[in-house]
């Protein structure tokens, strides 16, 4: 399937979703590591990214240490080694099994959350991204852009946000938290632009519960109230969907122009 620029494939299982996606992901990183000396790779940290994850820690013939690793968001005062802290999860799930020539963490327990946002921004322009590894939340954000505060003409790189009650609500259906109290209410996130500027854009969203998400991704005018239709404009964008992900997509309309079935 392909909607505007957005190529979409779908799989059976969120284990072959997973699988596929980590194969063309390593894929780019060998023909990018011919061509240039380092690679910089924002990664997504949730657990819609765990077989991606855990496939793409097996592909061979990729040199790591070309590798610069960023994550696009971070809670605001969740203890470093939480488990549901991004930075820890992406190190333990896929970090300790490579090794990466850089590894930039946002650091959500900076005394400045100002500073740190301007610090993981210059640090984004020094490395500008060629690869984004990313998900899409159950409400259509991306990072923590949720809609209607997503900007897709933000003028900052990284920002403090309050989550929205949806995306707070989806740790909870992820098992990430036992109760809503318990998540953050806010976060360091990368914002729009800072995550369409990667030149190849890769989107792993498996599970039932995104299939309202994904409906919306595909079938609704591409604006802030539904953030991961800008995925759509990106010249290099794939989104991987299992069959529960892509459930309702059905529900489009056959003369859909747009849509190439």
């Amino acid at each position: 399937m392909k909607i505007d620029n957005l190529k979409i494939k779908i799989f059976e299982t969120r284990q072959e979703m997973g699988k596929a996606a980590a194969r063309m992901v390593a894929e780019k990183i060998r023909e990018l590591q011919e061509i240039q000396k380092n690679i910089n790779i924002i990664f997504a940290s949730a657990p819609s990214q765990n077989e991606f994850l855990a496939a793409l820690g097996l592909e061979k013939n990729i040199y790591w240490k070309q590798v610069n690793a960023f994550h696009m968001d971070e809670y605001v005062g969740l203890p470093d080694d939480a488990s549901q802290n991004f930075g820890n999860f992406l190190k333990v799930k896929l970090f300790d099994k490579i090794q990466l020539n850089n590894i930039f963490y946002i650091n959500g327990n900076a005394t400045e959350i100002e500073a740190e946002c301007s610090r993981y921004a210059q640090l984004l322009t020094e490395y500008p991204s060629d690869i984004i590894c990313m998900g899409i939340g159950e409400n259509t954000h991306i990072a923590f852009n949720d809609p209607f505060i997503a900007n897709f003409n933000d003028p900052l790189l990284v920002k403090k946000v309050e989550l929205d009650l949806a995306s707070r609500q989806q740790q909870v259906n992820d098992k990430c938290f036992d109760l809503l109290n318990e998540v953050p209410q806010y976060a360091i996130t990368l914002t729009v632009p800072a995550l369409v500027k990667a030149k190849y854009a890769y989107c792993m969203v498996p599970g039932e519960k995104k299939a309202q998400a994904i409906y919306h991704t595909v079938a609704e005018a591409v604006s802030e109230e539904f953030p991961s239709t800008i995925l759509r404009n990106h010249p290099e964008a794939v989104l991987f969907i299992d069959g529960d992900s892509s459930g309702k997509l059905g529900k489009i309309s056959s003369h859909n122009k747009a849509m190439d079935l």
